[in-house]
C-alpha cells in the first residue's frame, strides 16, 4: 500500500473574521499544511489565523486569480486543496478526501458546492450542484478564468474525478451582504470586460440581458422551488448583470472623454 499523499490547503482572506475559523476547523485531520494568504485584513482575521498552526502570509491583492496562484506558489506539497474563507468541508466530503489521500488516482477532483443563502440551503436557481474543481495536483493545473469568476484550468488530457459530499458555502448571511457583493463584483467584472475590449450594447446587454437572466434563474433553473429566497436570488442576479453593463458603459464614456481631450 502506498503512503497517503500530503495535501496543502490554500485559503485567501480579507476581513473574514466571521468565516475563517469555521473554514480552518473543517480542515482538521484533512490538511497536512494550511496556507492563508491575507490581503492585509483590518479585522481579527490575522489573529484568528495566528492562533492556529497555519502559514499566514500577507500579500497585496491584485485580483482573485493572481492571489490564488500566489497561494499555489507558497504550497510545500504538490497536492493542493483550495477553499474560500466562507467555505467549509461537509463530513461526507471530508471522508471522501481522506479516502482519496490514501488512493490518489486522478489529476484533480471536483466537488459539488452547496450555498447557504440567509440561512437557507439553495438547491435550484442554477446554484446546485455548483461543480468546482478544488483538489488537484498543482503541477497539472492553476487558476485561470476572468476575475472575479476564477476557476482551475487543468493541463490537456488530465483526468478529473468527482468526490462525494458537499463543499458548504456560507456566502450570504444577509441580503444586505449580497447586494454589497453584487456591487463589488460588478465593478470587477466591468473593468475586466473593458480591458478585454468588450463594449456594452444598450439594447442587448443593458435591457434584455437582465430580463433574460431573471427568467432563466427563476423558471428554467426552477428558482421558484426555492421560494422567497429563489425569487430574491433570481432578481439579484439579474440586477448584477444590469450593474455590470451600465458600469461598462460608464467606462466606455470615460475613455471616450479621455481620447477627445
Amino acid at each position: 500500500m502506498t503512503n497517503p499523499v500530503q495535501i496543502s490547503a490554500l485559503v485567501i482572506t480579507y476581513n473574514e473574521e466571521n468565516n475563517i475559523e469555521r473554514c480552518l476547523n473543517s480542515l482538521d485531520g484533512i490538511a497536512d499544511e494550511i496556507v492563508v494568504i491575507d490581503s492585509f485584513s483590518t479585522d481579527r482575521t490575522a489573529q484568528i489565523c495566528k492562533d492556529r498552526e497555519v502559514d499566514f502570509v500577507q500579500h497585496r491583492f491584485e485580483g482573485h486569480i493572481e492571489q490564488k496562484n500566489y497561494a499555489l506558489s507558497r504550497a510545500n506539497n504538490v497536492h493542493v486543496l483550495s477553499l474560500d474563507a466562507d467555505e467549509a468541508l461537509s463530513e461526507v466530503l471530508k471522508q471522501s478526501i481522506l479516502t482519496t489521500k490514501r488512493n490518489w488516482q486522478d489529476d484533480g477532483y471536483a466537488v459539488n458546492r452547496l450555498t447557504d443563502y440567509c440561512g437557507k440551503w439553495i438547491r435550484h436557481c442554477g446554484w446546485y450542484p455548483d461543480k468546482k474543481l478544488r483538489l488537484w495536483d498543482r503541477r497539472e493545473g492553476r487558476w485561470g478564468g476572468i476575475n472575479p469568476h476564477d476557476h482551475v484550468v487543468m493541463n490537456k488530457n488530465c483526468r478529473v474525478g468527482h468526490l462525494r459530499g458537499d463543499l458548504l458555502h456560507y456566502s450570504y448571511p444577509t441580503i444586505k451582504h449580497h447586494v454589497a457583493q453584487i456591487d463589488k463584483f460588478s465593478d470587477i467584472a466591468a473593468r475586466a470586460a473593458f480591458q478585454r475590449g468588450r463594449r456594452a450594447n444598450v439594447l442587448l446587454d443593458i435591457c434584455l440581458n437582465p430580463m433574460l437572466t431573471f427568467l432563466k434563474k427563476y423558471f428554467l433553473n426552477v428558482g421558484i422551488l426555492d421560494g422567497y429566497e429563489g425569487f430574491v436570488i433570481s432578481t439579484s442576479t439579474a440586477y448584477g448583470k444590469f450593474l455590470k453593463y451600465i458600469k461598462l458603459r460608464e467606462l466606455e464614456k470615460r475613455d471616450e472623454i479621455g481620447d477627445s481631450q
